[in-house]
């Protein structure tokens, strides 16, 4: 069953354009990495983000972390950095998926 974790972003002024390519960078890296199936950033107002992750199951989220290359560190230290807050907002199973499938071109 699929598994979700959600976040709430509130980035420093100024420091949006940082925390958004080391964000890609570093979901990128789980991505191919550790069998996350990916992220999305969403704008809530002014500074304040919120961003969910997709993972195959709560295991695979669970063990994740450990085959990461060293670039992933530069990543976090630069989100890091460009953040006010990050926390983990919730984590729960995905029970239907009704969302339309983008289509590659």
């Amino acid at each position: 069953m699929m598994y979700i974790v959600l976040y709430a972003v509130i980035i420093k002024p100024n420091q949006e354009d940082n925390f958004i390519e080391a964000w890609k960078g570093l979901t990128s890296l789980i991505y191919k990495y550790e069998g996350s199936l990916g992220s999305r950033l969403h704008k809530k107002d002014g500074l304040n983000y919120l961003a969910y992750a997709q993972w195959p199951d709560k295991n695979t989220f669970d063990t994740a972390g450990g085959n990461l290359p060293e670039e992933a560190n530069d990543f976090r230290e630069i989100m890091k950095a460009s953040c006010e807050k990050f926390e983990v907002l919730e984590k729960f199973e995905m029970i239907e998926d009704l969302l339309k499938q983008q289509q590659s071109e």
